[in-house]
């Protein structure tokens, strides 16, 4: 794959946020009359769009009725020693980032704390948090081969 498209009401908003994940800018364009840049960072590209006049977006975590895409995941197996430090070390960064620019920045949004899941013969840690625009992430960790 490519990259994934995420649209956002505030690119310099959203920019602060993948930052904070460990996303790098690394082009910025623009798309129509709007920005738009690619960040790389985990083993993968996002590309983010500025919408002129957004709307708000459904509630594709909450809402058990949503159709459509879902969520981005990230596999962070190779990259932290477990995802309850890896959130707080977040959460604490975005935190600071908040108190000291509040229009960049909010603090951090957990949709699902860490918790295990059984997918195949695989056991994972799995966590969900929300990006500025409220879009789901989940970030997954390979714990055990059954």
């Amino acid at each position: 794959m490519h990259h994934a498209s995420i649209r956002t009401a505030d690119i310099h908003r959203a920019i602060a946020f993948y930052e904070q994940l460990g996303f790098t800018v690394c082009e910025r364009f623009t798309a129509g009359i709007t920005l738009a840049c690619w960040m790389e960072g985990l083993d993968g590209r996002i590309e983010l769009i500025q919408i002129p006049e957004p709307k708000p977006a459904p509630d594709a975590f909450g809402d058990e009725h949503y159709v459509g895409y879902y969520h981005l995941s990230f596999d962070l197996t190779e990259t932290v020693a477990d995802l309850p430090s890896w959130l707080e070390s977040l959460q604490q960064r975005l935190a600071e980032a908040s108190s000291q620019n509040p229009d960049q920045c909010q603090p951090l949004k957990i949709l699902l704390e860490p918790t295990q899941q059984i997918i195949g013969d695989r056991v994972y840690e799995v966590a969900f948090i929300a990006d500025t625009d409220g879009l789901p992430l989940e970030f997954i960790r390979v714990l055990a081969t059954r």
